[in-house]
């Protein structure tokens, strides 16, 4: 196993005596330098899981939530994303475990389901990392407003981008530390805001306990029926995207067979205590009614409904605390981003999927090429919202809306393969390294729950009673260009659904 002075290279993302692995049936492309390094320590990689589920949607979009279905039906509709997502986190945990690569949920779909969808999974993810990273560069220049407003917003964009680029460019140790500090951040936020909340609740400080008022006001626990519930239950999922970026940690992290199980299980309650939690004590706190719930906004930080509780817990300088908080959110965000979608490229060219000059990696196992290709892209993006004409760049970003959703229902569909692929073989559960929570039963609750909310969203516009054909083709546009790639490679590459009894089961050669 390598450490911090020799890190140990790993395997291209297939065995180099296993080239049927590729989609094209082409000699893997070797690397033209040391390749992806083991170099992510087990706390690297824990706050890489955490970091990934907590961003502005809990920070500053929770507010809104409450406000559309109240306290009861905000917390079952985080709730129940959260166990969907924690069993198809032990899903994929299971791959990732037997075969810990770079891919993951790329690798995966494309060896265990078929290529083709390998194929439309990786770049459509890719050109969403691509797009969000465009959109934190907007993001940094509003957050920076608050204690600049006259500066000009080019300069915190170009300065946020120079700060990911070169903690992407150096190393992946760089990208885990960078991560484990910006993560950790928004944690002890959190920690402290529950703890504040509490003591709030029972009457220890900010004034006399408001007991359960507010769960009965009005039309709480439970506001605007089931059209509430479910337009909720949509953006407790789009806040949650992004916790699967772990699984893309694995073909860098030291000894991945002990380290991503773990961080795969912490996953679960870390979202229950965040997220639910934070819903719990805001909900108590401040009756759904509030109009500031529905203000709050990158743009409008002391509406958030963290810098309320904390304001009347006493703290004067909670809007700027929690503006601080949210920058090292955006930060986190596009510096992950980066992460993944250079890795993603580095995969996809091992598979045969992409040019194979995204293969190529730097002396400190940096996949260059992929770095610079994805923030080339984003600064496109950038630029265009800028200069460009407003409406196309709503289209290019609304785009990837479903991609995490379609990710997420695609590892459930690759883990039920693997699995009967396992049996097929004649191969025993007992010889995986870590199974899935409660296999079948979990991975099919999580792909029913990810398809009904992708089906759900032409659904909930015409319960709220803003149905338009303009917003269903907002809301599904991504669907269409999924398909379109899927199909695209499949008939380009003559892609078939891969046999049961001749998928390549074996794990990677990596260091226990």
């Amino acid at each position: 196993m390598g450490n911090d002075a020799h890190p140990s290279p790993v395997p291209p993302a297939q065995p180099a005596a296993a080239a049927s692995r590729t989609s094209t049936g082409q000699t893997p492309p070797t690397d033209s330098g040391a390749g992806l390094q083991r170099t992510l320590k087990a706390r690297h990689v824990n706050l890489i899981a955490v970091g990934g589920a907590i961003g502005t949607g809990l920070f500053v979009g929770t507010g809104a939530s409450i406000s559309t279905a109240g306290p009861a039906g905000a917390i079952v509709s985080y709730g129940l994303i959260g166990l969907a997502i924690y069993f198809m986190m032990t899903a994929l945990g299971e791959m990732v475990t037997h075969r810990p690569v770079a891919g993951a949920f790329e690798t995966y779909t494309g060896e265990y389901v078929e290529p083709a969808v390998g194929f439309m999974l990786g770049w459509t993810y890719w050109y969403s990392c691509a797009m969000t990273i465009a959109v934190e560069l907007v993001a940094t220049s509003i957050i920076m407003k608050f204690w600049f407003p006259g500066s000009p917003s080019l300069l915190w964009s170009a300065l946020f981008l120079a700060i990911i680029l070169g903690l992407n460019l150096f190393s992946a140790k760089a990208f885990g530390e960078a991560e484990f500090w910006f993560a950790g951040i928004k944690v002890v936020t959190i920690i402290v805001f529950l703890v504040l909340g509490v003591a709030m609740i029972v009457g220890i400080m900010g004034g006399a306990s408001p007991g359960l008022d507010n769960w009965v006001v009005g039309e709480a626990p439970f506001v605007g029926g089931l059209g509430g519930t479910l337009g909720v239950l949509m953006v407790a999922g789009f806040s949650f995207i992004g916790v699967e970026s772990a699984a893309v940690a694995a073909g860098e992290a030291e000894n991945p067979r002990v380290t991503m199980p773990r961080a795969i299980n912490s996953v679960f309650w870390r979202i229950l205590l965040f997220y639910v939690g934070a819903i719990a004590v805001v909900s108590t706190l401040v009756a759904y009614t509030d109009p500031s719930l529905l203000q709050a906004s990158e743009e409008n930080i002391a509406a958030s409904p963290f810098t309320l509780v904390f304001k009347r817990a006493g703290l004067a300088a909670a809007a700027a605390v929690m503006n601080a908080v949210v920058l090292s959110s955006v930060l986190s965000a596009g510096n992950s981003t980066l992460y993944i979608g250079s890795r993603l490229l580095y995969s996809m060219a091992h598979t045969g999927r992409a040019p194979r000059i995204f293969a190529r990696t730097s002396a400190a196992g940096v996949p260059v090429a992929g770095v610079i290709a994805t923030v080339g892209i984003s600064t496109l993006g950038f630029l265009s919202s800028l200069v460009g004409d407003s409406v196309a760049y709503t289209w290019f970003y609304n785009a990837t809306g479903l991609t995490g959703f379609i990710v997420w229902a695609g590892v459930c569909v690759a883990h039920l393969r693997f699995r009967a692929a396992w049996r097929a073989q004649g191969r025993k559960d007992e010889e995986l390294a870590y199974r899935a929570k409660l296999y079948p039963v979990g991975t099919w609750l999580s792909l029913i729950v990810f398809l009904g909310v992708i089906a759900g969203q032409g659904l909930n516009l015409a319960l709220s009673g803003e149905f338009t054909w303009y917003g269903v083709l907002v809301a599904y546009v991504g669907l269409p260009i999924a398909v379109a790639l899927w199909l695209g490679y499949k008939v380009a590459r003559r892609s078939r659904l891969v046999s049961l009894r001749q998928m390549d089961l074996s794990a990677s050669d990596v260091a226990e």
